[in-house]
């Protein structure tokens, strides 16, 4: 089967992109279609469907608990750790250098400079960090030239050094975005390492951070630690906990919550190694970055499509390693609550396109005859299976159980079509318990704000109450939005997220 797929691959490159890009938005359709027509035709078959999806449901809200409370504990522990006494342990540490690429556009320097002054405070000191803020020559000659004077005026002398770099606008073959002007900033880094003969690059890492991030105090020399603790360090990604935590009480109540049971979510994703791959802000070997030629220029989404490529580049001998700190970064914020919201929604519809990667995965897993069959067959999968059912999970385990006696009156007076909703809402009330993990845990981990209205405080927990309305308006939404674009061939311009300094 194998040998006949490549061949169309080969044969029809254009004709296999386009299929596999129709692909994700037809499953999700159909998944969600399939209760409203099958109510009509095959309601028994409906019926099983739903009542076998909410187990499923409950068992992956309750292992996503688990995972939740064990990684913040773990996170906790790993803040207050004392890693530099570990480092020191390592004769060459101080060999060891950190390269930051930080892309931006046209964010205020100010948050910037938030980002720079967190570099500046790590415990492993800033002189083994070398910032690369990685500007778009589109944004502008008078935005750019203040923000570099802003932070001259700031860091100048504080850092190994400081690189600007300048991503020249509308190249040929090339997607604007994130990935290709990282990509322009990793061959600046690579022209650069020709200048520093005391640059050795096999002991130097890369990060991928957003420019809105401030790393904890501890996050690079924990990153240390594990780079030169690990001998398959070269074969390693490494990343943190994303939460959305700098700006999460200045933000509306609706997207408020949606941060907050993301920001617990990737907590939890760090204890699935079977389900972890770099997001956002992650790190790596530079040797290995410089292997696979940075980044690509001819995509959005960047983080899914690093890891399949240094996957497959490898022959399957890369793994992501959690590193369990937390990432503090911003929520998506505009003025006022619309603008916000519809900040929001866009940067959701933006994640959700990571599954235009979709296309290039299966069909590297398909040309792929090195790498381990089973390992890279589950890794494919499951990124699959995210991928297809984020606009899907909203509608089966919220209306899906009441579609059957709805729509098929005959079925309605049988045992099984007066008992569906009620053995759906059965399963899923136990699935509450896992929402209250989360809620707990979110407490936990949110930063305490001073001079926060006691009144907000005491309602804190209760806003969860509109998590079904949020979960239609900043997930199944945006994810099917992001879907039928991709399934008509509507591709996904780049869209900055508004920053607030």
């Amino acid at each position: 089967m194998f040998t006949l797929l490549r061949k169309l691959i080969r044969k029809y490159p254009h004709g296999s992109q386009r299929a596999l890009e129709i692909l994700p938005g037809l499953v999700s359709w159909s998944f969600i279609l399939f209760p409203v027509w099958g109510s009509i035709f095959w309601p028994v078959g409906v019926a099983y469907f739903i009542i076998a999806f909410n187990v499923y449901w409950l068992y992956r809200s309750m292992v996503l608990s688990v995972n939740a409370v064990m990684a913040y504990y773990r996170i906790k522990a790993s803040e207050k750790y004392d890693w530099m006494g570990d480092v020191r342990g390592f004769a060459d540490w101080q060999e060891v250098k950190h390269v930051i690429v930080l892309p931006t556009y046209k964010e205020p320097g100010d948050i910037l400079v938030r980002t720079l002054r967190a570099l500046e405070n790590q415990t492993i000191g800033p002189k083994q960090i070398i910032p690369v803020i990685a500007m778009e020559e589109r944004a502008g000659k008078e935005i750019n030239e203040s923000r570099v004077k802003q932070i001259e005026d700031e860091f100048a002398n504080k850092f190994e050094k400081i690189m600007f770099t300048y991503h020249p606008a509308n190249l040929a073959g090339e997607v604007v975005g994130k990935s290709s002007n990282a990509a322009w900033a990793g061959m600046k880094i690579r022209e650069e390492l020709k200048k520093h003969k005391d640059w050795d690059i096999e002991k130097m890492t890369i990060s991928s951070v957003d420019c809105d991030v401030a790393l904890h105090p501890n996050h690079l020399a924990a990153l240390t630690y594990s780079f030169l603790d690990d001998p398959h360090r070269y074969r390693r990604i490494w990343q943190g906990a994303i939460v959305f935590y700098n700006n999460i009480e200045r933000i509306p109540w609706p997207m408020r919550v949606f941060n907050r049971i993301a920001s617990v979510n990737n907590m939890a994703q760090l204890g699935r190694p079977d389900r972890l791959i770099n997001f956002s802000t992650y790190s790596m070997s530079l040797k290995l970055m410089d292997s696979i030629d940075y980044w690509d220029t001819d995509v959005i989404p960047e983080d899914y499509r690093i890891f399949f490529k240094t996957y497959f580049a490898t022959k399957g001998d890369v793994e992501v390693e959690p590193v369990y700190i937390s990432v503090s970064a911003d929520a998506a914020e505009a003025e006022g609550f619309w603008k916000t919201y519809n900040n929001t929604y866009e940067q959701v519809k933006r994640w959700a396109w990571g599954t235009s990667d979709d296309a290039y995965i299966m069909k590297r897993y398909i040309m792929d005859t090195e790498a381990p069959f089973w390992d890279k067959t589950i890794r494919v999968f499951k990124v699959v299976e995210d991928h297809y059912m984020w606009p899907v999970n909203w509608f089966i385990i919220t209306i899906a159980a009441n579609l059957p006696p709805l729509l098929n009156p005959t079925f309605s007076r049988t045992v099984m079509g007066k008992t569906l909703p009620q053995v759906s809402s059965a399963i899923l009330t136990l699935a509450l318990v896992s929402l209250a993990v989360m809620i707990f845990i979110d407490f936990k981990a949110r930063p305490k704000v001073e001079g926060l209205p006691w009144w907000r405080k005491m309602l804190s927990p209760f806003e969860f109450v509109l998590l079904p309305v949020v979960g239609f308006f900043f997930t199944a939404l945006p994810g099917l939005d992001a879907h039928t674009r991709l399934m008509m061939g509507r591709y996904l311009e780049y869209r900055v997220t508004e920053k607030k300094a």
